[in-house]
């Protein structure tokens, strides 16, 4: 763990069974919803091992990672009954490796386009945070969707 990384605060969060967000821990990493569901059922799928790049990781843990983000990613669009999915691997403001993982919708944003063309003190605003409720609902329709996806696969 990287004593100033936000990730490994947020694993460290789930190990202490404290981050309400957590929804299912893979043997490559950990599936959260993310705070802010202004895109409902955005997913993050965050790296066990503090690792800030995809090529520093040994070659199989790399190609485990990637297969769990795909079902991660297939499970977000069966749950969430997604027109289109966006994944994506930045890690620009948290330097450790996690993928954001989008439903979209037809109509989702003022115009086509990617999330990042949506104002930020809109998408990241309080009123996008999920209520308990909400989040409960998320949680068991993506692990519901999750069981699916590691049955099909026999994960």
């Amino acid at each position: 763990m990287e004593q100033d990384c936000l990730i490994c605060k947020r694993i460290a969060m789930i190990k202490d069974h404290k981050n309400p967000y957590f929804v299912k821990e893979m043997a490559t990493g950990y599936v959260v919803l993310a705070d802010s569901q202004y895109f409902p059922g955005y997913t993050l799928f965050l790296a066990k091992e503090h690792v800030t790049e995809l090529h520093l990781m040994p070659e199989e843990l790399k190609m485990q990672f990637l297969q769990e983000m795909s079902w991660v990613a297939e499970a977000c669009s069966l749950a969430f009954h997604a027109d289109k999915m966006n994944v994506e691997m930045l890690g620009n403001g948290d330097a450790h490796a996690h993928w954001h993982i989008i439903p979209r919708h037809i109509g989702d944003t003022p115009k086509p386009g990617p999330i990042w063309w949506v104002d930020p003190k809109i998408m990241y605003a309080d009123a996008t945070a999920p209520s308990a409720a909400k989040l409960t609902e998320l949680k068991s329709q993506l692990q519901a969707a999750l069981s699916e996806i590691e049955e099909k696969y026999n994960a």
